[in-house]
């Protein structure tokens, strides 16, 4: 079982290399990297590139360890108690499995995706430690334990927002995906855009990557939001000479795709106004 990418998902050598070394070693995969890298959608090119089932596990900053398990609704059986219902007597009634229970409980193997486990309180990755290492857990209203009889492949994703604990790390294979570079960021747009004038790609790259680089920019732009910016050039049939018309310090041409603050589009006012004033 190896993943070789897809044709929808432009995956690095090292990347595809980690993957495989993490199925292979039957440990999760903790992917980091700036939001709008790819992280999720590795996750579901994974379950797609190897024909497997993806669960979904979306972390919240209100999210606990236990609802990945199970959730016990003791309102309700309270409320079926006091109107006489027959469901009552039976507590799994009342349990609902969580992603990791659908997981372990699959009838073949499935890839789980952990999406943003650094939005959770600190101590989410330690309350999952045994869980993701011995691929079990009991559940108490029942007396039963929950076992994968085939370990998933587990994907858990990180914005690096805050540290994980070292005795999560360990049980983890890691990889940073770094920001792709001039090459492989034009093999994406290719993937997305089939067809899309290579003129074009290389001014709104060129451009892209000046503002990325701008010193004092508070939020850089990510892949998604270059993708955004030039399915909206195309939309507007702009041209790499439309572009190429704008200074290198000039607001880029619909700018709210890849400026995503008022300080940034001020930076960049400012800078505009600086090279208008040094051309007269």
């Amino acid at each position: 079982m190896k993943f070789v990418g897809s044709d929808e998902y432009v995956a690095t050598a090292d990347l595809m290399v980690a993957v495989n070394a993490a199925i292979t070693l039957e440990r999760p995969l903790l992917v980091k990297g700036e939001p709008g890298t790819g992280k999720t959608e590795l996750a579901r090119q994974i379950a797609s590139g190897l024909g497997l089932p993806l669960l979904e596990w979306n972390v919240k900053s209100t999210t606990k360890a236990a609802q990945g398990l199970y959730e016990y609704d003791a309102v309700s059986r309270l409320r079926d108690s006091q109107l006489g219902d027959e469901r009552v007597h039976d507590v799994r009634n009342y349990i609902r499995p969580g992603p990791l229970w659908r997981a372990f409980s699959a009838s073949g193997k499935v890839v789980l995706l952990i999406d943003e486990i650094d939005k959770a309180d600190i101590e989410f990755p330690n309350d999952l430690l045994q869980e993701l290492d011995r691929m079990e857990f009991f559940v108490y209203e029942t007396g039963e334990t929950i076992r994968a009889e085939t370990r998933p492949i587990v994907i858990i994703t990180s914005n690096n927002e805050k540290e994980l604990p070292d005795a999560f790390l360990r049980r983890c294979f890691f990889h940073y995906i770094r920001f792709p570079d001039a090459e492989t960021l034009a093999r994406i747009v290719e993937v997305h855009f089939p067809g899309i004038k290579p003129q074009l790609v290389h001014s709104a790259l060129t451009q892209f990557f000046e503002i990325r680089e701008t010193p004092g920019l508070k939020k850089k732009p990510s892949t998604s939001e270059v993708l955004d910016w030039l399915k909206l050039l195309l939309a507007e049939d702009l041209t790499a000479g439309d572009l190429r018309k704008a200074t290198k310090h000039a607001l880029p041409a619909l700018h709210g795709a890849l400026l995503k603050n008022e300080q940034d589009v001020h930076l960049f006012e400012r800078l505009a106004f600086m090279a208008r004033g040094e051309r007269r």
